[in-house]
């Protein structure tokens, strides 16, 4: 699996205590990177980190200072992944203020920081690579998800922005679109919901996508790992749907 494609490569992935996250950490150790991870989960991040040889942060990336202090510990950030997020179900009408307040703290304002504070390094730097992770929820309209399509939304727009704003400065930046991804955060979901009814529930949400299952968070990370990679230096600005064909399909 491993071809060291990002050796000499100091990378920070963002929620890369878990989930999508912790399987980018991952492949990216693999892949010869020098990983930090930012994760708001001290115990998780250190268990992370220890298996992995790697570094750990504790920050909450909705707040600025934090976020500063965190990247200006770094000797340097080639690579940056956005992926720590949030979910809320309901429609406009079961989204609170609070609500929105929330996701859009972590899933909007978390990548901002996280670039903000990148960005100039990388400038100096002479270039690097972001990548974020969006949604399916960015390019289709969803039930039930307004909050969270609105700050998913949001994070392929911000892609887009930065990667014409830093084209000039050697700077790639693309984003991820998964569907549903087989996480812990899954069970944990089913498991509140639907007490007595998690098979079921889990087939029903594996049928959703047209190719018949979840996607598995190292398949994402596969992805990511080529989409840092210098063999994808002529890709930026672009989103990536990685869905099982549920695009393809609506």
């Amino acid at each position: 699996m491993s071809q060291e494609r990002l050796k000499n490569k100091m990378a920070v992935v963002t929620g890369g205590a878990s989930g999508i996250g912790e399987a980018i950490a991952r492949r990216f150790v693999a892949e010869g990177a020098e990983v930090v991870l930012f994760d708001r989960n001290q115990e998780a991040g250190e268990r992370i980190a220890g298996e992995l040889s790697c570094r750990a942060v504790t920050v909450e990336v909705h707040k600025t200072d934090a976020v500063r202090e965190a990247v200006e510990s770094l000797e340097r950030v080639d690579i940056l992944v956005n992926s720590a997020g949030i979910a809320h179900i309901g429609n406009l009408e079961a989204t609170t203020p609070e609500d929105l307040d929330r996701l859009y703290a972590v899933n909007v304002k978390g990548v901002y920081h996280a670039m903000y504070f990148a960005i100039p390094r990388m400038v100096a730097q002479g270039g690097g690579v972001i990548l974020n992770i969006a949604s399916v929820a960015s390019r289709i309209g969803l039930a039930d998800r307004f909050a969270y399509s609105m700050t998913k939304g949001a994070v392929l727009t911000m892609t887009l922005s930065v990667a014409r704003d830093y084209i000039s400065r050697n700077i790639r930046c693309n984003c991820i679109c998964p569907a549903r991804v087989h996480t812990p955060f899954v069970d944990g979901y089913l498991a509140e919901k639907f007490p007595g009814r998690e098979e079921e529930m889990f087939r029903l949400l594996s049928s959703w996508q047209p190719i018949g299952r979840m996607g598995k968070p190292v398949e994402i990370a596969a992805l990511a790992a080529f989409l840092c990679s210098e063999e994808a230096s002529f890709i930026t600005g672009s989103a990536y749907d990685i869905d099982g064909g549920v695009t393809l399909l609506r």
